[in-house]
């Protein structure tokens, strides 16, 4: 299922929402799913200390989702490649065995994605709450 909009298309099926934008500086399209936007705004958030533990902590508190190391630095590196975020290898750190961890930021692109897939998730739920308590306490 898919609804189009003024700058953006929402496609969903039973297990994921993806939000396709169009940025008007750039003819490329870019989808975020819902993992994508979890990690991120978890990146946002931790600002300077967004390291991968971190991230995947900050998850599972926020958001109550267990993310797998696995799911999480695959995604972490497909933002990247995207240029959606940006890494970079810290210090030796203690409390990661004097490993050095990689810290990761949010890029400007990565931001306008995460702003408008929200804005965009925001409309499309506009009015939709009363039906959505309904329906999820089985009286609809």
């Amino acid at each position: 299922m898919y609804s189009i909009h003024d700058n953006y298309i929402v496609v969903s099926d039973s297990y994921n929402v993806v939000i396709e934008y169009s940025s008007l500086s750039r003819s490329m399209t870019k989808s975020i799913g819902s993992l994508e936007q979890l990690l991120m705004f978890a990146v946002l958030r931790l600002g300077d200390a967004a390291h991968g533990l971190a991230i995947r902590q900050e998850v599972e508190r926020a958001a109550a989702r267990a993310v797998s190391h696995g799911a999480l630095y695959t995604t972490m590196e497909r933002l990247e490649k995207h240029g959606l975020v940006a890494s970079w290898i810290g210090a030796e750190s203690p409390e990661g065995g004097g490993r050095r961890r990689k810290f990761y930021r949010l890029e400007p692109e990565g931001a306008r994605a995460l702003r408008d897939g929200y804005e965009g998730l925001v409309r499309l739920a506009e009015g939709t709450m009363e039906e959505l308590d309904g329906l999820s306490s089985g009286s609809v």
